[in-house]
């Protein structure tokens, strides 16, 4: 089988890692992929939104099998066009991406089928928005409607920054089009968790638990970022919790799908937040997540192709997914300066250095022979062990075998 992976980050390496495992697997390629990609893989100068092109070469190249890992590919239509040409790919089609290209989208289907979240309203002026800055109170939840490469969510503490936070968006347009529409949200309290699900179209299936980092700093501090670090499982997934998420969440939602005539095939991603022992939603994503995908896909031990074949077959509920005991963290490396302005093109060493831990590649690609920054996160440090602590130890001590100036990391990632 030959597999075309679609992307360039972390998330894509741990994909591409992960799928050369399989047995059934003669050739991967990627792209336009990373240098760490590129060790286990034929990366491809296409771009992720140059749907035509790597449809093109998909037919040309007797493709299998199209992962698809980026939201804007997705949001362009690659698994529509893909499928108008007869090849299989992994990930939902345009309608269904709508979940991860609007904010108000995903909160008018979760008010709908009554599954719990955060209270909501939209504006699409700017004036308007300003006159109903403090609607639910402060701290506020301040949204970019469309994408926004996981930044365009703004934490407001008071009046002023709430101001400035709907200036950027709806006016400066720091996230272009993204910002035509905003959503403000309640600010919801507890503790945030990841869960990432395969699904098929008929049945929804979660993957295990995972937990993410978004800010920046230490203790949760400094603007959103991508993610900067997850561990799996996640010690809030206990049994009354799970059995809670598949009642008012999960059911309600593949039900939803269905009949909005939803044929969702592909990962959905939920980030939740879970406060004395009850779930509600925050978000949806349409594809694996970054940095839980690193953490999840270190413990699972079905072949992934499999899963992928049966979520687009429709035939999920007919395979057994395995996953390992052991547990897992990732610790992403990033760039001086992000989510801000950064510098690119700095060396990075150390890489030959690590031990025991598997280092994906997010932002890296080769000058010569030496791989350079290309990004924000550049490196997720990855490790395997009998609980998160053990994991934690060997996932730091590897980290910090790795340099480049001005590399940056927290050092509270799954830190109990």
């Amino acid at each position: 089988m030959n597999v075309l992976i679609v992307g360039s980050g972390g998330r894509e390496h741990a994909l591409a890692w992960k799928i050369s495992q399989s047995d059934k697997v003669d050739k991967i390629y990627c792209a336009p992929g990373n240098a760490g990609m590129a060790q286990i893989a034929q990366c491809v100068d296409i771009k992720a939104n140059n749907v035509a092109a790597l449809a093109d070469f998909a037919q040309t190249n007797n493709i299998d099998l199209t992962v698809v890992g980026p939201e804007e590919s997705l949001v362009c239509g690659i698994a529509d066009e893909f499928a108008q040409r007869g090849l299989r790919v992994f990930g939902p089609n345009k309608e269904c991406a709508e979940f991860e290209n609007s904010k108000a989208f995903t909160k008018k289907f979760l008010e709908k089928y009554d599954i719990p979240t955060a209270k909501y309203v939209e504006y699409i002026s700017a004036e308007e928005a300003m006159e109903n800055i403090g609607i639910f109170g402060y701290p506020a939840v301040i949204k970019a409607d469309g994408l926004a490469a996981g930044k365009g969510v703004i934490i407001a503490e008071n009046e002023q920054q709430a101001k400035d936070a709907i200036k950027q968006i709806m006016i400066d347009k720091r996230f272009g089009a993204s910002g035509n529409k905003v959503v403000f949200e309640e600010f919801l309290t507890g503790t945030e968790a990841s869960m990432l699900c395969f699904v098929d179209g008929n049945v929804i299936v979660p993957m295990e638990s995972a937990r993410d980092y978004k800010n920046i700093f230490d203790g949760g501090k400094g603007p959103n970022t991508g993610g900067m670090g997850s561990y799996s499982p996640n010690e809030l997934f206990d049994d009354d919790l799970v059995r809670l998420v598949d009642i008012q969440i999960l059911r309600p939602i593949i039900d939803g799908m269905k009949k909005e005539s939803l044929d969702y095939k592909g990962v959905l991603f939920i980030g939740l937040m879970v406060k004395d022992g009850m779930p509600k939603v925050l978000e949806f994503n349409v594809r694996f997540g970054d940095p839980e995908t690193q953490s999840v896909l270190m413990r699972l031990k079905t072949d992934i192709t499999d899963i992928m074949n049966a979520c687009i077959d429709g035939k999920l509920d007919q395979t057994e997914i395995i996953w390992d005991d052991k547990e897992a963290v990732c610790v992403v490396i990033a760039s001086g300066g992000y989510p801000a302005e950064y510098e690119k093109g700095k060396v990075i060493y150390g890489l030959d250095k690590t031990d025991s831990a598997i280092v994906f590649h997010a932002g890296t690609k080769f000058d010569g022979d030496k791989v350079v920054t290309n990004g924000g996160r550049v490196l997720g440090v990855c490790a395997l062990a009998y609980n998160v602590a053990e994991a934690r130890e060997i996932a730091y001590k590897n980290a910090e075998k790795i340099s480049f100036d001005d590399a940056y990391y927290r050092k509270d990632i799954a830190k109990k």
